[in-house]
This record gives C-alpha cells, sequence and structure tokens, in this order.
C-alpha cells in the first residue's frame, strides 16, 4: 500500500501555437493520462519578466556565436540544455523566450516537437515557438516547411535532467536536529537474520504514526559549517525503505508479565545493507515542483559542506550540501556559480630571508544547481565544473 502522491496529468493548451516555459513541471511518472491544462502559479515577477522579454529580446552579444536558427525540442531535452544551446549565461533563459500573452494562459509548458525559431533583429535575440508539421508545397511546386497550430499530448519537459536528482528528493534528507536518536528502530530481523534484502521481515520499536511507509536510514553525521565550525543539520544515510504490516503493542505473558511486541515491517527496496539498529522515518510526500532555474534575486553567498555519499570530491552530475538554507533567501532552481577558493602562497619574487604570503583570487570553475532546501541548508546539483569540487569552495550569485 502506498500513499506517495502522484501529480496531476499535463496537458498542452489546445490549439496553442506557443506554449512556452517560464518554469517547467517535471512529471516524473509515466503513462499519465493527460486530463486538463496544469495549474502552475505565475508570479507578477514571472509575467513582467516575459513582457519585457516580448517587447526586447536579449542583447546579440548574450547569443553564442555558434546559436542554431532552428532548433526542434526533442524528448529527452531540458530547458536548462536548450538555454545552453543560444545563452553564454543559461540562466537568463526568461530574458531570450519572445512571448505571445494574449495567447498563452499558462507559459510553464515546452513540448517535444515543438521549434524553436531565433529571431535576430534590432540588435536584440528572442526565441519563437510553433510546431513544424513537414513539407508543403508551394505554388511553383516546390515542397516547403511551414509552421501551424495544433494541439500537443507530450509531458512538458523538465528544466533540467530530473533523473540525476530523482532519487535524492526522498532520500537525501537533513536534519534540523539529531532526531533519529530517538525515531523507532530496528531491533530484530526475520530468523535472525544479520542482513536484511527486500522482502524480508524486520521487527521495529518505538512511536509509529499511522503512515504505511517508512524510510529506513543508518546513524546520521553532524553537518559542519566549514567557517564558523557550528552543526547546521544532521544528513543520515539512506538505506532503503519497508511497509508497516503488522502493528505491535504489549500483552501479557505467562508469568503475568508484561510482553513487548515490537511492529513488524516489511522491506520494499534496499540500497545498502540493512539490519538491527537502523532508524525508521516516515516517507513524505513526493516532490514534483517547479525546478526553473533563475538566479538569487539578492547577493548570496557561501561554502559547500559536505559531498553527498562517500567521495571526498565531486564532479558533474554529482550532489554537494551548501551552507545556506530558507533562512537565508535560497530557493528551488537557484543556479549559483561555484568557486576554487584561491590558495595561500609565498611571494617567490621577494629575495632574502624575508617571506610574504598572498592569497590568489578566487577562480570561478562551475555552476550548481538548487533542488532541495531545508531551514539552514540545502542540496544541490554540480550542472558544470572544470576541477573537483571539495567541502569548503566557494559559491555566489551568477
Amino acid at each position: 500500500m502506498s500513499r506517495r502522491t502522484h501529480p496531476a496529468p499535463i496537458l498542452a493548451p489546445a490549439r496553442s501555437a506557443v506554449a512556452l516555459s517560464l518554469g517547467v513541471a517535471i512529471a516524473g511518472a509515466a503513462g499519465l493520462a493527460a486530463a486538463a491544462e496544469p495549474n502552475f502559479p505565475i508570479t507578477p515577477e514571472q509575467r513582467a519578466t516575459a513582457k519585457r522579454a516580448a517587447e526586447a529580446g536579449v542583447p546579440l552579444s548574450e547569443i553564442k556565436p555558434d546559436a542554431p536558427d532552428i532548433y526542434t525540442v526533442k524528448n529527452r531535452d531540458t530547458l536548462w540544455g536548450i538555454s545552453s544551446l543560444y545563452l553564454k549565461s543559461p540562466w537568463r533563459w526568461p530574458e531570450l523566450w519572445g512571448m505571445n500573452m494574449d495567447q498563452v494562459r499558462n507559459p510553464h509548458l515546452i513540448f517535444p516537437g515543438q521549434v524553436l525559431f531565433l529571431d535576430k533583429s534590432d540588435g536584440r535575440a528572442r526565441l519563437r515557438m510553433g510546431a513544424q508539421v513537414g513539407g508543403g508545397v508551394s505554388g511553383d511546386g516546390k515542397l516547403q516547411p511551414h509552421v501551424r497550430a495544433k494541439d500537443i499530448a507530450f509531458y512538458g519537459i523538465a528544466s533540467i535532467p530530473f533523473n540525476l536528482i530523482e532519487p535524492f528528493l526522498n532520500e537525501a534528507v537533513i536534519f534540523e536536529t539529531n532526531q533519529l536518536a530517538t525515531a523507532p528502530r530496528i531491533v530484530a530481523t526475520q530468523e535472525g537474520r544479520v542482513i536484511l534484502a527486500r522482502g524480508d521481515t524486520a521487527y521495529v520499536r518505538g512511536e509509529l504514526g499511522a503512515e504505511r511507509e517508512y524510510r529506513i536510514f543508518r546513524q546520521p553525521r553532524p553537518l559542519v559549517d566549514p567557517t564558523t565550525k557550528e552543526i547546521l543539520g544532521y544528513e543520515a544515510t539512506y538505506v532503503g525503505a519497508s511497509e508497516y504490516t503488522v502493528e505491535g503493542g504489549t500483552r501479557t505473558g505467562p508469568d503475568g508479565k508484561a510482553e513487548i511486541i515490537p511492529a513488524t515491517f516489511t522491506v520494499t527496496n534496499i540500497r545498502m545493507e540493512a539490519g538491527v539498529g537502523d532508524r525508521l522515518a516516515p516517507v513524505p510526500a513526493r516532490e514534483y515542483t517547479n525546478y526553473a532555474p533563475h538566479p538569487p534575486a539578492a547577493p548570496i553567498s557561501g561554502q559547500i559542506v559536505s559531498i553527498y555519499g562517500d567521495a571526498l570530491t565531486a564532479g558533474q552530475n554529482q550532489i554537494v550540501s551548501i551552507n545556506r538554507g530558507l533562512n537565508d533567501g535560497i530557493e528551488r532552481g537557484h543556479v549559483l556559480a561555484l568557486y576554487r577558493n584561491g590558495k595561500v602562497v609565498v611571494d617567490p619574487t621577494e629575495t632574502g630571508r624575508r617571506k610574504t604570503w598572498i592569497k590568489l583570487p578566487d577562480e570561478r570553475h562551475g555552476v550548481l544547481f538548487v533542488f532541495r532546501v531545508f531551514e539552514r541548508m540545502s542540496y544541490a546539483l554540480i550542472l558544470s565544473v572544470s576541477e573537483p569540487v571539495s567541502p569548503g569552495d566557494l559559491f555566489a550569485q551568477p
């Protein structure tokens, strides 16, 4: 039995020649039937940005020299990937889209099969959108491509490669306090097994709610701010998932004493070895949300706290935690520039016994994409990087 929620089906607005995204709804579950246009909120700021883009576009200097004049959206495309084809700074994508605000009631959709046309005029660039439907025949008998409006029944594409972050939406968790220390725990296993596999039975003690699905975690580790050394939260290693099948309780034994009967759980998924002592926490509602790439509205800076997993350094498409969260104004979808902390070295040009230490400038070498936010920390995906990322590395607004 599962209580996870699923996203609403996605359907393109009928007869829309331009259904263009100011942010893309992620539809992770396959096989959803189209039913109704999704009702994602459009903020006044988004509408204002779209209106300015429709009127002005972006300077040609911001467009890549090899940007394609025509591009057909494919099934595995992402908003970030398409923006990277056209823009030197992909997070500035809202400025590129030329919007028809009268026709587009909900500018959160962009679909495979639609065609992007790069319009360069008056020193500005805009993207126009339609659906290319093959060749037509002109008056002189020559085949010509043309564009017309049509109903489109594809799912909207994701803002970023959703498969890279999907496993972490429920598995990667930062607890504000060490609350797992008092969470329900596995106290025994089926037939005394040391290691639990999928389908095995686990016996659990602790205060359980009405939820049926629970995540299994290993003992959490504290996450420490690289500068202040303050504990910002506790990251628990995800072990697997389980289903609450039989309630526990107490009963009177043959000797008249109370006997504790643990609850019965069935292991439904395993990522690593599970066993006695592992802790349980309810599975939260599944997150299907808007991950529109955008820079922070105000200046912000901070540091990488840790690399998710056991690695000492991270590269492209890996997950890191950062020491900024909701309390600092971080939002899902924020794009952050990644910097290598400049080294402190001795000035080799000085002569004599005197030594002067100098700090080299911080060097930008990558881009982060924030996809999950907690009170004091966040998780981010490394979208691009030229050197390995280590705890203590810096980030700032792009």
